[in-house]
């Protein structure tokens, strides 16, 4: 197999206009398509970062809820690069959105931290 590199992340939200609220207004991502799939009830929400695809944003009735912490097998945490982690951190708490402490990462010396989507989904941040 030879992977060019990630296509997309798909996410299923519990509310489809506070998730894509928060992902267009507080993380900056930008619409490449939204559409309504009626035989679905579904939204489909196509999002890019830096004009690259990245999320798939699904609304769906009455999803499962799906454990997160303490760690649960499958996907851990979404992660976004950042220049300035205090100044990301402090952006994110302006929008009543709680942070953890920044942490140094044992291997890298890089700091990260985490913070939660609308539907409690981890999202860290690493300063690159």
């Amino acid at each position: 197999m030879k992977i060019k590199h990630l296509h997309h992340i798909a996410i299923i939200c519990s509310n489809y206009q506070v998730s894509k609220a928060f992902y267009i207004e507080i993380l900056g991502l930008t619409v490449i398509n939204e559409i309504y799939r009626e035989a679905r009830q579904s939204y489909k929400l196509d999002l890019a970062l830096n004009n690259q695809y990245l999320i798939e944003l699904f609304s769906f009735p009455n999803p499962p809820k799906r454990p997160s912490r303490p760690e649960a097998t499958g996907l851990r945490h979404l992660a976004f690069g950042v220049e300035n982690i205090e100044k990301e951190t402090i952006y994110l708490e302006s929008k009543n959105i709680p942070v953890e402490p920044i942490r140094i990462d044992e291997i890298t010396g890089k700091k990260f931290t985490f913070f939660s989507d609308p539907d409690n989904l981890p999202i860290e941040i690493y300063e690159v």
